[in-house]
C-alpha cells in the first residue's frame, strides 16, 4: 500500500493559453466595456486539473502537447501511439478529459491490458470527463471507472438537475462505474453500483471573482479524495467546497492558502 501511495495522478488532454481579461461587473449584451486589468494564464481542462492535485499534495503528471513559444496553434491531441510510450507503472489513477475519444478509447484499452496483469490493489483507475455537447464523445461513457458529465451534456440529454443526470445517465456506464455530475451553485450528484445517490451542496464564497476552472477544480478534487481512500460523498462534498474556493479568487494558488485554515 505505501509503495502504491507513492504513485503520481496522470491527466490526459490539454493545455492551452487563457487570456483573462477582468471587468468590474458582468457586461450587458452589445456593450463596451473597460478593463481593470489583464492577465495570460496557462489553461486547459486537464492542464487545470492537474495544477489542482498538485496543489492537494497529489504527484502529478500531465500528457499533452506542449509549444515552445508563448503562443501556438493547432497543437494536436495525444494519440494512442504517444500514450504507449508511458511507463505506466508510474501511475495509481489516470484521467482523460475527453477529446479525440477514438483514440482515448485505445489508449484505454492500453491501461485495461496493463490492469489485466496486476492484482486488483495495484491496478490503476481510470476517469474520464466528457464535457461538450459532441456525440464522439459519448462512447466514453463505459470507459471509465469515475465518468464525469457536465451540466451542458446532461442537459443535452434532457435532464435538468443533476440528480436526474446521473439516474438517467447511469446505464451508460459500465459495472461498478462511479457516475458524477455537477451542477453549478446546485452543488454536484453522485451515483454509484449500490445505486446510492449522493447530494452535495454548492459552497459558493462570499464575492465571486472568477469562475474560470471551476470545474476542472472541482473534477481535480473528487479524484484527490477517492485516491487517498475517501468516500463517495465526501469526495463530491469535498469537490463543491474547493472549487467554491476557487472562484472567490483568481487563478488557483489560493487553494493552497485556503488548506492551511482546513
Amino acid at each position: 500500500m505505501e509503495q502504491q501511495q507513492k504513485k503520481k495522478v496522470m491527466c490526459v488532454g490539454l493545455v492551452c493559453l487563457d487570456v483573462i481579461n477582468v471587468v468590474s461587473q458582468f457586461p450587458e449584451e452589445d456593450s463596451d466595456t473597460r478593463c481593470v486589468s489583464q492577465r495570460w494564464q496557462r489553461g486547459g481542462n486537464a492542464s487545470n486539473s492537474c495544477t489542482v492535485l498538485s496543489l492537494l499534495g497529489e504527484r502529478t503528471a500531465f500528457i499533452g502537447s506542449l509549444s515552445e513559444g508563448p503562443v501556438a496553434e493547432n497543437l494536436p491531441d495525444v494519440t494512442a501511439e504517444d500514450f504507449s510510450k508511458v511507463d505506466l507503472h508510474q501511475f495509481r489513477w489516470i484521467h482523460w478529459e475527453g477529446r479525440n475519444a477514438e483514440e482515448q478509447v485505445k489508449m484505454i484499452k492500453q491501461v485495461e491490458m496493463f490492469n489485466s496483469r496486476l492484482p486488483q490493489e495495484q491496478r490503476i483507475t481510470m476517469s474520464v470527463e466528457i464535457e461538450k455537447t459532441r456525440e464522439p464523445l459519448y462512447q466514453l461513457f463505459p470507459h471509465g471507472d469515475v465518468v464525469f458529465v457536465s451540466k451542458d451534456v446532461a442537459r443535452h440529454f434532457g435532464f435538468d438537475s443533476a440528480e436526474a443526470a446521473v439516474k438517467g445517465l447511469y446505464s451508460r456506464v459500465k459495472k461498478g462505474a462511479v457516475l458524477v455530475c455537477a451542477w453549478a451553485d446546485q452543488g454536484a450528484d453522485a451515483l454509484g453500483p449500490d445505486g446510492v445517490i449522493f447530494h452535495s451542496e454548492a459552497f459558493p464564497p462570499q464575492t465571486v471573482v472568477d469562475t474560470l476552472g471551476a470545474g476542472d477544480t472541482f473534477n481535480a478534487a473528487v479524484i484527490h479524495c477517492l485516491v487517498e481512500g475517501g468516500g463517495l460523498h465526501d469526495a463530491i462534498s469535498f469537490g463543491c467546497r474547493v472549487a467554491g474556493w476557487k472562484c472567490g479568487f483568481h487563478g488557483y494558488d489560493g487553494i493552497s492558502e485556503k488548506l492551511k485554515d482546513v
